[in-house]
């Protein structure tokens, strides 16, 4: 009898590491965002685009003449229909980000349907653009719940993004309609969604307004991405200043020196900063971003060799006070540094690794290319050292 309960206990406690083990190895829940949590008068226009993509084109000019930055929230069946607008929408320095690929109702998808559905459409914006859609995702219909969120983080992607303005444009709304619903409701930190399709005429009428009435109010345009503070792009990383921020913290918490930041924005007093103020931060990039997310089995060691390293700059790049203390979920500013190229006419990824002293595979690694034989002119690709 003795012996029966001493299996029975080590077989519970073999299956409780067991399962603990595994929780340990899933991804946190996608964060759902409204606006973001800041008293600066900052904004962020989103663009959802769907099928047709009709004034993709009419609101990148608007976009481009007020040298306002966005996020375009892309569908993998829009991105295959026209694909030359899309590269536009990141050839104008707009941040992408993943819409899903055919527009379903996402709580009626399981958890295999919905990765499909994400990994399709990162696959073609990637194939496209160069870029990648990670790590922000806008749910169809903005319809979400906890197993979405769920499996969303799953697929790579941290944040849900939602809104906190609806201008309604998908319903035919007049220009001064559109106009009103955004200007009458802007508050800090704000994120307004539009529609980049022919059904949502008042949007690019209304557009250059909006931006004019909200520039008059104070408002500043940023990303989605900056204007969370998130990690962005290879050397378009955005911190926008919060109250309390010093240009000490700030470089400590990308892993850069004051003198780097203070060189990378032409400050001629690091002292003088001011609320709501864009930092630039230098390029210190892996991949699509700098951050890692640390996975069950890692080490800091592991993973120093993994990007070729060392724990010391890992350690020193995060302010770790214990090189044996991570943990899954954590993430991790990786000090890679890196160059910016643009790709020029008759440009092949081995010529591009020849001429910097790198190899075709760092670079489709540091770029998220999974096809090494799709560059095009003008796009930019992040050259490891």
């Amino acid at each position: 009898m003795s012996k029966l309960l001493t299996s029975i206990v080590a077989a519970v406690l073999f299956l409780a590491m067991f399962l603990s083990f595994i929780a340990q190895g899933e991804a946190a829940a996608s964060t759902f965002v409204t606006k973001a949590n800041t008293s600066v008068k900052l904004v962020a226009l989103t663009f959802d685009d769907g099928s047709d993509g009709t004034n993709i084109d009419r609101i990148l000019q608007v976009l481009s003449d007020e040298r306002i930055p966005s996020t375009f929230f892309l569908t993998g069946s829009g991105t295959t229909n026209h694909p030359a607008a899309i590269k536009r929408i990141a050839a104008g320095g707009h941040e992408v980000a993943n819409h899903s690929y055919s527009h379903p109702d996402f709580t009626k998808l399981t958890a295999t349907q919905i990765k499909t559905e994400l990994d399709r459409t990162e696959a073609i914006v990637k194939s496209t653009t160069g870029k990648t859609t990670k790590p922000l995702f806008r749910a169809p219909f903005g319809s979400v719940n906890g197993t979405v969120l769920a499996a969303v983080g799953d697929a790579g992607y941290t944040h849900t993004i939602h809104w906190n303005i609806d201008t309604l444009d998908w319903k035919g709304l007049s220009k001064t309609e559109v106009y009103r619903r955004v200007v009458d409701n802007i508050l800090p930190g704000s994120i307004v969604l539009m529609h980049t399709g022919a059904g949502a005429t008042g949007t690019p009428e209304a557009l250059p307004d909006i931006i004019q009435n909200l520039k008059a109010k104070g408002y500043q345009f940023a990303t989605v991405s900056q204007i969370l503070n998130l990690p962005g792009i290879a050397g378009k990383t955005i911190h926008v200043v919060r109250a309390g921020d010093t240009l000490y913290r700030i470089a400590r918490s990308y892993g850069v020196t004051v003198d780097e930041l203070a060189a990378a924005n032409n400050l001629s007093n690091p002292n003088l900063i001011r609320i709501g103020q864009f930092i630039k931060i230098p390029a210190k990039t892996i991949g699509g971003g700098d951050v890692y997310t640390v996975k069950a089995g890692d080490t800091l060691y592991s993973i120093a060799k993994k990007y070729n390293v060392s724990v010391s700059d890992i350690v020193a790049a995060n302010q770790l006070a214990n090189a044996n203390l991570i943990q899954v979920g954590q993430k991790l500013i990786i000090p890679v540094s890196t160059v910016s190229y643009t790709v020029k006419s008759g440009d092949t990824l081995y010529s591009i690794a020849r001429n910097h002293g790198t190899t075709v595979a760092k670079i489709a690694s540091a770029n998220n290319i999974t096809n090494t034989s799709l560059i095009f002119p003008g796009q930019q690709l992040v050259i490891p050292r």
